[in-house]
């Protein structure tokens, strides 16, 4: 798992499979306004991008991220 953070954009996304090659998500479902999921192929969960990420999840976490 690797988790990337853009602080300009207000945005993280998990990987749960790295790298997500180009085309390798097949399907992106909208939970709601902040999340949203891909899948591949065979309907594995892939990634999760969060948007607004600052006001959904652990500022001191995000500020790690984005600095590893």
């Amino acid at each position: 798992m690797k988790v990337e953070y853009d602080k300009e954009a207000d945005a993280a996304y998990i990987y749960l499979k790295y790298p997500i090659l180009d085309g390798e998500a097949k399907r992106t479902i909208q939970l709601n306004d902040n999340i949203v999921l891909d899948f591949d192929k065979d309907k594995k969960l892939i990634g999760v991008e969060i948007l607004d990420a600052s006001s959904v999840l652990n500022r001191k976490a995000l500020l790690e991220v984005q600095s590893s």
